[in-house]
């Protein structure tokens, strides 16, 4: 009677670090295990793709501060402001190298000067997009997602945000859609032999 006490205790308590040892592996698997978020909250998700993957670093417009260089909250993702005047520079020395102006929503390089676009839900920004056109746009690099358009200038990263999933373009998408409109119209691209950046 003692042994098959002893035998069954053993077995229970095999049992009882088996489990917790399963309760140990699954815990830690969470931890690190991606939740697919954008089945509960797209919107949730696309913020937090947005503010990971550098969209407020050409998109925003930015302030100067006592402590350097913020984002401009009123302006989050309004693209380059219409009202901002672009310096002049050397030309010569511009050939070796691609510039941004100061809050970084304009880029001049060899294909001339572009301007981040305003992704705000006003009609001045995607306000008129459909989910389709902002997929169409990102995974086929073009201007408004609109077949035969031209495509999207550098810098924008099309080609890495491509690699998004669909459901993460959703998530974004819906984001956009949730911010406050900002009418800001953004000048159109300046060819190379006109640029004044």
């Amino acid at each position: 009677m003692k042994r098959n006490i002893l035998i069954s205790g053993t077995v229970l308590c095999a049992l009882l670090c088996a489990c917790n040892s399963n309760q140990k592996e699954k815990t830690e698997t969470q931890l690190y295990e991606p939740v697919n978020t954008t089945l509960l909250n797209p919107a949730a998700r696309g913020e937090y793709l947005v503010s990971t993957n550098g969209c407020h670093d050409c998109h925003s417009p930015k302030k100067f501060t006592d402590r350097g260089m913020e984002l401009d909250s009123d302006r989050l993702l309004s693209g380059h402001p219409a009202d901002e005047k672009l310096p002049p520079y050397d030309q010569k020395t511009a050939q070796s190298y691609i510039l941004f102006s100061m809050g970084f929503t304009a880029t001049t390089g060899p294909w001339g000067t572009s301007f981040s676009a305003n992704l705000t839900p006003d009609e001045t920004g995607l306000g008129s997009w459909t989910e389709d056109q902002f997929i169409r746009a990102i995974r086929k690099g073009l201007y408004k997602g609109l077949e035969g358009s031209r495509a999207l200038l550098p810098p924008m990263p099309w080609q890495h945000y491509a690699n998004f999933t669909d459901d993460d373009l959703k998530a974004i998408f819906a984001y956009l859609k949730t911010l406050k409109p900002v009418e800001n119209i953004v000048p159109p691209p300046i060819q190379p032999q006109q640029s004044s950046l």
